[in-house]
C-alpha cells in the first residue's frame, strides 16, 4: 500500500514545470560562482522563492537566502541546496557549458539549486495537502566548509524557524534513477594540515652551507604515506593527501622554506587525532634529522564534519523513496569518504537525513568498462569535481521529486 505522502509526492510532481528548470539549470551552469561570491545564483533562488509565495530574507551568512512558508500548525522541515562553483576549467563540450574562465559547477550544486526551485514550488502549489512550516535554504560556501556556520552565526535561526528536521541530497556519478541512502555515517570528516619546512637558503653550487628544506619535505612527504598503512588500523578508513607541495624560486637557488599541504580523511576524532599526532612526529623528526635550524611549523586548518544521518530520519525518506520511484532504486552504498557542512545547520542537533542521486547520463554509463561491477564502472565515469562532471538532465524532475517526497513524509 502506498502511503500518503507518496502519493501526495506524485501528485503535487505530476505536472512539472520541467522545460523551465532545465532552462534555470542550464543557465546555472553556464553562470558559476565561487565560494562566498554566489550573488547572482542567490539573487534567482530568492526570486524563485518569492513567486512560490515564501518569506524570503536574502545576505545571510554572506550571500545565503532562505524562504519560509508557513502553512498551519506542524512540524518545521527545512531543505536546503549548496549554491557554490569550483575552480575547475570546465572540459564537458556542453552547449551551455560555463561561460566563465577556470570556473565550473564541477560538483552538481546549480542542479541542487534547481532542484530546491523546483521542490519550493511545488510544494508551494500543493499547500493544500499539507500543514507545517517549510524553510528552503541556498547555502553558500559549501565547498570551503564555511557556509554553514557562517549562515547560523548570522542569526540564519532568528530569521527563520528553528527546524524539526533537516534534509539535503547530493548529485553523484551512477547510472541515473538510484537514491543512495545509509540510516548513520555517510559521509566522513575532514581536516586540512599545513606544514612548514625551514631550512638555510643558499646557492645551488654550495650546497654544503645550506639545509634543504625540499630534500627534507620530499623525506617527509614519502614517511607520510604510512601514517595510513602503518598506524590505522585496517578496520579504520582514512586517507591522507598530500596535495601540494611549494618551494623555491629558481633551479639555482636552494630556498629557506618549504610547504606542504595535506588533507585527512577520516570516520572518528579519535583516527583522526592518532594521524594529526603521527603528522607532527614525522614533520619534527625528518627536520631533526636533516638539522634544520628550527622546527617545523605544523598548522590545521579548515575542517568538515562528519555527516551521520539519523537513523529513523533516514529510513523514514527512504521508504517514501522506494515508494515513488519503485523497488531497487534505494540503495545503501555505505558510508563514503567525501564531506559535507550541511550537517552544521542543525545547530541544536537536530535530526537530518541526507542522500545521493545518480545522475551519469545513459551513454556515458553504458559505455564505461566494468560490465556488471557497479564499482568498476563508477570508477571509470566523470565523478564529482571533474572537469567532465556533466549530470543528465533527465534527473531534474526526479530530484525534485525526492525532495518533495522527503518533505512530505514529515509534514
Amino acid at each position: 500500500m502506498t502511503s500518503a505522502a507518496a502519493r501526495t509526492a506524485l501528485e503535487l510532481t505530476a505536472d512539472l514545470p520541467l522545460p523551465d528548470l532545465e532552462d534555470l539549470y542550464r543557465d546555472l551552469h553556464r553562470h558559476p560562482e565561487l565560494s562566498g561570491r554566489e550573488h547572482r545564483t542567490a539573487g534567482l533562488l530568492a526570486e524563485r522563492f518569492k513567486a512560490a509565495g515564501y518569506d524570503t530574507v536574502e545576505g545571510i551568512g554572506g550571500t545565503g537566502v532562505a524562504g519560509v512558508l508557513r502553512n498551519g500548525d506542524g512540524p518545521v522541515v527545512l531543505l536546503r541546496a549548496d549554491m557554490d562553483a569550483l575552480p575547475v576549467q570546465e572540459e564537458t563540450g556542453l552547449p551551455y557549458a560555463s561561460g566563465t574562465a577556470g570556473v565550473m559547477h564541477a560538483c552538481g550544486h546549480d542542479l541542487h539549486v534547481t532542484w530546491l526551485a523546483g521542490a519550493a514550488r511545488a510544494l508551494a502549489a500543493g499547500r493544500d495537502a499539507w500543514s507545517g512550516t517549510l524553510v528552503v535554504v541556498g547555502q553558500p560556501a559549501e565547498e570551503t566548509g564555511g557556509g554553514a556556520a557562517a549562515m547560523v552565526a548570522d542569526g540564519l535561526y532568528a530569521r527563520v524557524p528553528r527546524p524539526d528536521v533537516l534534509l539535503g541530497q547530493h548529485a553523484a556519478p551512477g547510472p541515473v534513477g538510484l537514491y543512495a541512502h545509509v540510516p548513520g555515517l555517510i559521509l566522513s570528516a575532514t581536516t586540512d594540515v599545513d606544514i612548514v619546512v625551514h631550512g638555510r637558503g643558499g646557492h645551488g653550487s654550495r650546497p654544503e652551507t645550506t639545509v634543504d628544506p625540499v630534500v627534507t619535505a620530499a623525506y617527509i612527504v614519502t614517511r607520510l604515506q604510512t601514517v595510513v598503512s602503518r598506524e590505522v588500523a585496517p578496520r579504520e578508513s582514512a586517507v591522507l593527501t598530500v596535495g601540494r607541495i611549494e618551494a623555491g624560486t629558481a633551479a639555482n637557488i636552494i630556498p629557506s622554506t618549504a610547504r606542504i599541504s595535506l588533507n585527512l580523511r577520516t570516520r572518528s576524532e579519535a583516527v583522526r587525532d592518532r594521524m594529526i599526532a603521527a603528522i607532527r612526529r614525522i614533520a619534527e623528526g625528518e627536520c631533526l634529522a636533516a638539522g634544520c635550524p628550527r622546527e617545523p611549523e605544523v598548522t590545521l586548518g579548515g575542517s568538515f564534519p562528519a555527516t551521520v544521518n539519523d537513523a529513523g530520519t533516514d529510513r523514514r525518506v527512504a521508504a517514501v523513496h522506494r515508494e515513488v520511484f519503485g523497488d531497487g532504486t534505494v540503495i545503501d552504498p555505505g558510508a563514503a569518504m567525501g564531506s559535507e557542512d550541511f550537517s552544521l545547520l542543525a545547530a541544536d542537533g537536530q535530526p537530518y537525513a541526507y542522500w545521493f542521486v545518480t545522475t551519469t547520463p545513459a551513454e556515458v554509463w553504458d559505455a564505461a568498462p566494468g560490465g556488471d561491477d557497479l564499482l568498476a564502472r563508477l570508477d571509470a565515469v566523470p565523478s564529482n569535481h571533474s572537469p567532465h562532471f556533466a549530470p543528465d538532465l533527465s534527473v531534474v524532475g526526479p530530484g525534485v521529486r525526492t525532495l518533495v517526497s522527503g518533505a512530505l513524509a514529515h509534514l
